[in-house]
């Protein structure tokens, strides 16, 4: 949390120095801001701050380029006259613990189309998840797109 702090209190030193109170001139203050503070993160006492906000950039440029790509598939398959679906409900093992771990999970599973979180393991150790295409019935493959995608990424995030 004190790293936000120091990053809007850069942010906002910058746009006074530059006696610019714009929104670009702020965000180029806050973006100068991580930078200083990944420099000076021991010092100021920040030092996972500037590699978390990459981190959670790194989330939601994965997230939307999913939800292209599986937009994408559903609009191909919508327009065309076959029928390639192939759904199935896949049990994936979680390496995530806590509720904000799971419930972030599964609300990015259920956001992108063609997914949809259904359940999980009383004990939390498996999330049920429907799928609109399990492809050649490798529910393998599934698992390892789950857990390398969005698992591996809201654990970088929230631990």
């Amino acid at each position: 949390m004190t790293g936000v702090l120091w990053n809007i209190l850069l942010a906002l030193a910058w746009a006074g120095m530059t006696e610019n109170f714009t929104p670009s001139n702020l965000t180029i203050g806050f973006l100068l801001g991580l930078i200083v503070l990944f420099f000076a993160r021991r010092v100021v006492g920040t030092p996972n701050y500037p590699i978390k906000i990459c981190q959670v950039l790194g989330l939601q440029l994965f997230t939307v380029w999913e939800l292209i790509l599986a937009n994408l598939r559903i609009a191909y398959e919508v327009i065309t006259p076959n029928y390639n679906m192939r759904p199935g409900v896949v049990a994936v093992p979680l390496d995530a613990k806590t509720d904000a771990e799971i419930t972030l999970l599964a609300c990015l599973i259920t956001l992108t189309p063609g997914t949809l979180s259904l359940d999980v393991a009383a004990d939390r150790s498996v999330l049920y998840i429907h799928v609109m295409y399990v492809d050649n019935d490798d529910l393998e493959a599934v698992r390892r797109t789950i857990k390398q995608g969005f698992e591996r990424r809201v654990l970088e995030v929230l631990r």
